[in-house]
């Protein structure tokens, strides 16, 4: 039985790592690759979530198709609006995920402390399974 996993990424070494895992260890699964445009964020910012939602896609996910086609793998990239830990999961039980594969520490200095640790925020609350893989992994 092929199950549904949601890779929430970004442009961070954490992120990839995730997904490198989710395709070398999962490989009959289904991956799908989720960036979030992240309401709080983009308010610090002082811009508009909707405006970068509404523009292209990121470039990383050019370099997600590029890897899961060395991989032998075919991967579904969305982009999606909302703060990031509640949108991942939002998204999750809307699509029947089966689990979260995603990377930790993607952030770093004041925007962790402002925002806290999305991957820690998606494992308290996610009613799936949820791997954490670890920036070095």
């Amino acid at each position: 039985m092929t199950r549904q996993l949601l890779v929430p990424m970004d442009d961070s070494v954490p992120a990839r790592a995730a997904f490198e895992h989710a395709l070398t260890v999962y490989p009959d699964d289904e991956i799908t690759v989720v960036h979030v445009v992240d309401d709080l964020e983009t308010g610090y910012a002082g811009g508009s979530a909707s405006a970068d939602a509404d523009e292209a896609e990121p470039e990383f996910f050019t370099e997600v198709r590029e890897l899961a086609t060395t991989h032998d793998r075919s991967v579904e990239t969305v982009v999606i609006e909302g703060t990031s830990a509640e949108a991942i999961l939002e998204f999750a039980d809307e699509e029947g995920a089966d689990q979260i594969v995603m990377g930790s520490a993607g952030r770093s200095g004041v925007s962790r402390m402002l925002l806290g640790s999305i991957a820690e925020g998606v494992a308290r609350r996610s009613t799936i399974p949820v791997t954490i893989v670890p920036r070095g992994r």
